[in-house]
């Protein structure tokens, strides 16, 4: 029967974790590297994860999530507002530990879709319920048609987000206001 976590080093395993993608690329992580820093066997490591892959989508789970914490304003002007989401996150993409969060997802993704969909979920539900929350005020305003589906809009932002961070290249201003002219055709009255 295996031995019950020590909380403690769970938490010093997921803080290295943390510590490491924020200095380095999850390519760079290493079992033995979070071992050493936090003071605990690689067999500890092993013997609770099977990969550094399971270890990163705890830490991400229970950690705080680069960028989580940014919001965005909504005003009267539903462009300016998609304009200020998209200027939002490409401020994330533009961070190193932004960056790596998404390429780790993907590793995570390919080894644990159920972990991965979790992470997604975490990472995704804040800019689906902004832009939902958009939206339906946008459409009680007579800006935007009845038949938008909020959640596809939502799921069409964090994809192009999405890509720009796995391509480390943030959206530029004439990238954005590309994108937000072709959605409001879409979905505007």
């Amino acid at each position: 029967m295996p031995r019950p976590r020590s909380e403690k080093a769970r938490q010093a395993v997921l803080s290295a974790m943390r510590r490491a993608l924020a200095e380095d690329s999850y390519a760079a992580v290493t079992i033995e590297g979070l071992a050493a820093e936090a003071e605990v066997s690689k067999q500890t490591i092993y013997r609770w994860w099977p990969s550094k892959a399971a270890v990163l989508g705890e830490a991400l789970l229970e950690g705080q999530l680069p960028g989580s914490d940014a919001t965005v304003p909504m005003s009267a002007d539903l462009e300016a507002d998609l304009r200020a989401l998209f200027g939002m996150l490409s401020e994330q993409q533009a961070n190193v530990e932004s960056v790596e969060v998404a390429r780790a997802l993907i590793a995570v993704t390919a080894t644990d879709a159920e972990l991965g969909a979790q992470l997604n979920e975490r990472l995704a539900a804040p800019i689906r319920e902004w832009v939902t929350t958009r939206l339906r005020l946008a459409r009680e305003a007579g800006n935007v048609r009845e038949d938008v589906d909020a959640d596809a809009v939502a799921d069409q932002f964090i994809a192009i987000a999405s890509y720009a961070a796995l391509l480390g290249q943030p959206l530029s201003d004439e990238r954005v206001d590309a994108i937000v002219r072709m959605v409001m055709r879409g979905i505007g009255r």
